[in-house]
């Protein structure tokens, strides 16, 4: 028998084994799978299989008995749960994901750090199974509780939670049936089918507005309150500044200084200040609250603030970073009182050219507080107190902006969704937060000291690179661009990817050109989607959304941890510090984008949950929308007016029955060949509206108006109910936002 000839039997019996792993199989068996029949071919099996004995990829466990060699390979890595039950892990060490059926997950949770035994590739896609458990992500699960005879089970909100939690009935802590409740996993092994655990808080009764509040903030990991020790600490912190401080700072105070922030704003991180130096010649300094000169490392203080990571802002509240007496009080810049920041102070002409910058400890004190409205007013007008000053910050910051985007930098702008809420909380009126010019003024300033003091912190004046807290922004994923290019074509817009100037360029170009389209929302997603995700680290490689090769945090340390630590670093080497210690800063950096992300999920869910809760008052009436997602079990559509996501079930679909086609991201009618896409416009009915699943069902209302014609179509306009509500708006004076 020839080599080549053995080598390709030896690789068909390998690939038998691999995909019969466990089983024991005698040469008949073997040929019998491989379709040989003759004698010959027979005896040709028993040669390699010897062969494979010898190569150690076989065992004879017992005469012409043979099973697999398991050659273990382990890789560690997050779990990351489907709602499916099934899961991926990614691999810490890069590469493609691996897959884990839920027969291997043994007992891992979303999120955990697990070690996986990879199992020989079959196919495209690798799979494996969990080992073991290295560190839980949390142990604690918001859910209500069922209370049986003689046990209890805690089914979890959470729908990546696969399994509910067992009980013991001395271990409810007097939880009522039906109670929302937080649970604690106290034991889980392979023995127990679920696991056991506690009640340690009940929440409260399902439904009311105050207990899914308390069960959001829970369900991500933070909480309302501050210990009674971290809010004793804050309240030993002196109120009056000394003279002594004064004098080691530069004295802002007589130069016109103020801020601009959302009309409901308490903690006011940052402030300008303007004077013209001479003709054409223009200070503006940008002061940033001084958290670090009261919040020191090593306190009580700081490690709660780390531990937090971020400020999370609800639709109705805002869980602070830090204690009120210092997010609300001591740093916040309020007018009309003089206040400790640290500043980035810039010398430029009428082309917004930067000539000098400063940075270093201020003293100021802010002569008006606005809100962007009244600054915006300022800007249209030319009116009011200190229109001068804001037209020129403004003429100033469209410069910086239209630079930002002729080197490259990509317009994202998303619309969000805001509510007015009664007396009671309920959703009255839903509206899109528009961003105009006094947004974007502040915004202009900000990243430019951003963008500068990222720079500082990184250049020594020995030329050595220093350790410091950078916001990264990584290239667009390639595979995800191609897709988004030609998802985007179907509504006639073209991306450009030849290079990174042109996608930056065709992207903005798409960006502009949507806005106000009933697409807007659904392609301004996907592109989002298809660019990386920003994250903290101390290892530089530039912020490709902005066109900077520099970028960090330090505009708002009462509300992120990495402008801390970024205000930390540069005080350091403005004083000649060594540069710091990077690994210990690095574990900071992957800690605050993790709670970064679970703010940001924490966030969304509360806009989901009140989203729900209008739209219940609408079951029965027709809506427009677009199809955002297509999935196996069903399609998704986002109410073009409330930016509702709903989801029509394909087996409530009585026209057809449909079938899910992955690669054109559609589902087609097996007898009529009709076919729904993503970005198709459809005319749906709200069915139902589950706010304690925080889930919207709809049904299909009329035919699909494909993105083809989607010029064409009109906004459905009828329901009276909604008119209603816009009438009552208008008339409403207040209403908390």
């Amino acid at each position: 028998m020839k080599k080549n000839n053995i080598d390709k039997l030896k690789r068909s019996i390998q690939n038998v084994f691999d995909g019969n792993s466990k089983k024991i199989l005698n040469p008949r068996q073997i040929a019998s799978m491989l379709g040989i029949e003759s004698t010959e071919g027979r005896n040709e099996v028993i040669i390699a299989l010897k062969l494979l004995v010898k190569d150690e990829a076989l065992e004879e466990v017992s005469p012409g008995k043979y099973i697999t060699v398991f050659k273990h390979k382990f890789i560690e890595g997050k779990v990351e749960m489907t709602q499916r039950g099934s899961a991926y892990v990614i691999p810490d060490e890069g590469g493609e994901d691996i897959m884990i059926t839920p027969e291997f997950l043994n007992t891992a949770l979303n999120r955990d750090k697990v070690k996986v035994n990879l199992f020989a590739q079959r196919g495209e896609k690798r799979s494996g199974e969990i080992v073991e458990v290295l560190e839980r992500n949390k142990m604690e699960f918001v859910g209500v509780i069922q209370v049986a005879y003689n046990h209890a089970f805690v089914v979890a909100d959470d729908k990546k939670m696969y399994t509910d939690i067992f009980i013991p009935l001395d271990k409810i802590n007097k939880a009522k049936n039906g109670d929302k409740v937080i649970a604690k996993i106290t034991e889980w092994t392979l023995e127990h089918k679920s696991p056991i655990g506690e009640v340690i808080e009940i929440i409260g009764r399902p439904g009311y507005h105050e207990t899914e509040m308390h069960a959001i903030v829970a369900e991500f990991g933070f909480s309302f309150k501050f210990s009674e020790e971290v809010e004793n600490e804050a309240n030993k912190i002196p109120d009056k500044i000394t003279k002594e401080e004064i004098s080691n700072r530069r004295d802002f105070r007589k130069i016109t200084t103020f801020t601009i922030d959302p009309d409901d704003a308490k903690d006011f991180d940052d402030a300008l200040s303007i004077q013209k130096i001479e003709d054409g010649i223009w200070e503006i300094g940008v002061h940033i609250a001084d958290v670090s000169h009261y919040v020191k490392p090593g306190t009580i203080i700081d490690e709660e603030a780390l531990e937090r990571g971020t400020s999370v802002y609800l639709v109705d509240r805002t869980i602070p970073m830090l204690p009120e007496k210092l997010s609300n009080g001591l740093c916040s810049l309020r007018p009309h009182e003089e206040k400790l920041t640290f500043s980035v102070v810039f010398k430029m002409n009428e082309n917004a050219e930067l000539l000098d910058v400063w940075y270093g400890k201020t003293i100021i004190y802010s002569d008006r507080r606005f809100s962007y409205e009244e600054a915006q007013e300022r800007i249209e007008t030319g009116k009011g107190d200190f229109a001068e000053e804001i037209k020129k910050l403004n003429e100033l910051a469209l410069k910086l902006r239209s630079d930002r985007f002729k080197n490259g930098a990509v317009n994202f702008e998303t619309e969000e969704v805001k509510f007015i809420l009664d007396e009671n909380f309920k959703p009255v009126s839903v509206y899109k937060k528009v961003r105009k010019d006094a947004h974007k003024l502040i915004e202009e300033f900000m990243l430019l000291a951003n963008k500068k003091v990222a720079e500082y912190g990184h250049n020594s004046k020995k030329g050595t690179p220093r350790t410091f807290v950078y916001r990264v922004h990584d290239l667009p994923n390639e595979e995800k661009l191609k897709l988004f290019s030609a998802f985007a074509s179907r509504f006639g817009y073209i991306i450009r990817t030849q290079s990174q100037r042109a996608i930056s360029q065709s992207m903005n170009e798409l960006l502009a050109k949507v806005e106000g389209k009933p697409e807007q929302n659904l392609l301004q997603q996907q592109a989002i989607r298809t660019m990386s995700k920003a994250f903290y680290t101390t290892k530089k490689t530039g912020h490709y959304g902005l066109a900077f090769d520099f970028y960090s945090h330090f505009t708002s340390p009462i509300r992120r941890y990495p402008d801390l630590m970024a205000h930390r670093l540069l005080f350091e080497y403005l004083n000649n510090g060594k540069s710091a210690n990077a690994e210990k800063y690095e574990v900071m950096c992957k800690h605050s984008s993790e709670t970064e992300t679970r703010a940001a999920e924490a966030e969304r869910a509360s806009v989901r949950y009140k989203q729900v809760e209008y739209i219940k008052d609408f079951i029965g009436e027709e809506f427009q929308g677009i199809i955002s997602g297509v999935t196996e079990w069903g399609i998704y559509v986002e109410i073009t007016e409330y930016k509702c996501e709903g989801m029509i079930r394909l087996s409530n679909m009585a026209d057809d029955f449909y079938e899910y086609d992955e690669h054109n991201l559609c589902i087609v009618g097996r007898r009529t060949r009709k076919k729904y896409q993503l970005g198709d416009i459809v005319e749906v009915v709200v069915k139902e509206a589950d706010v304690l699943k925080r889930q919207v069902n709809l049904d299909m209302a009329g035919n699909v108006i494909t993105s083809r014609n989607l010029r064409r179509a009109e906004p459905n306009r009828k329901d009276r109910r909604r008119n209603e509500k816009k009438s009552n708006q208008k008339s409403k004076k207040k209403g908390r936002r």
